[in-house]
């Protein structure tokens, strides 16, 4: 008879997908003999294996929409090689207050000073506290809304763009943007407009827009809706890779100056 309702027990969680609730119903009542926990206890004990299972295949969904680089986060950034970089401006920014308030940041500098990772960083924070986050270079996202024009979706991947309560935009200024290209990038900085945060990284000083968007008036109208609320930081340290190649370099002086290669 325990049998019997012990499967049927087993057989209703599967029924109503409490999958993670079920997988641990055998040692959570082995425990319950053991110890004898009052029937809440017991209850909260068994479904906290099933919120945790929840959030757990959620944030995994997350992280695979987020479409993000390799993880890195704000602790493993170098601030000793970027020292005109505020902390505080950075330590706000990882609140992810800026989300809630509809918020922009760009980050702007040269190759190699860090803004992916600092995107990126701070995108992967939005998504384990639950943020919707989607991550684009600058010139997939032009080569997608042409697609969509060209293929009458431009509706659709209007509202894809505007999902995301977080979109990171990188690499924008390496490649000029045509007119038709521009004009789709106006649209979807736009439509997020106060609906949604964007983080910009660009290798190009606000002044140099008018030569990215080959416009002044579209280049004047995106940064009046990407500033209005937004957080501007300039790096302009040492590239990490130009650091590490001289460290290289400097590594092998002593072996070439005391004639191991000679």
């Amino acid at each position: 008879m325990t049998d019997t309702i012990y499967q049927q027990l087993r057989e209703h969680l599967h029924h109503l997908k409490l999958t993670a609730v079920a997988d641990q119903l055998a040692p959570a009542l082995e425990h319950a003999e053991r110890e004898r926990p009052g029937y809440t206890q017991f209850l909260h004990d068994l479904l906290t294996h099933e919120v945790t299972a929840v959030e757990q295949r959620r944030l995994q969904g997350r992280l695979r929409f987020a479409k993000l680089p390799a993880r890195k986060t704000l602790e493993q950034f170098d601030f000793s090689a970027q020292p005109n970089l505020d902390r505080r401006i950075v330590a706000d920014l990882a609140t992810l207050r800026f989300i809630e308030e509809k918020a922009n940041l760009l980050l702007i500098g040269p190759p190699g000073v860090g803004k992916t990772m600092l995107a990126t960083a701070l995108g992967h924070r939005a998504v384990e506290a639950g943020y919707r986050v989607y991550y684009t270079t600058a010139a997939d996202l032009v080569a997608r809304t042409a697609k969509a024009a060209i293929e009458g979706r431009w509706a659709t991947t209007m509202r894809f763009w505007n999902g995301p309560q977080l979109l990171i935009v990188d690499e924008l200024g390496y490649l000029p943007l045509a007119a038709d290209a521009a004009s789709h990038f106006f649209q979807v900085i736009s439509r997020r407009y106060e609906h949604g945060s964007i983080v910009l990284t660009t290798n190009r000083h606000i002044a140099d827009w008018g030569a990215i968007f080959d416009d002044t008036t579209v280049a004047a109208a995106i940064l009046d809706r990407l500033l209005h609320h937004a957080t501007v930081l300039s790096i302009n340290g040492d590239s990490y890779r130009m650091r590490a190649h001289r460290d290289a370099i400097a590594s092998l002086r002593p072996a070439i100056t005391g004639g191991e290669f000679s």
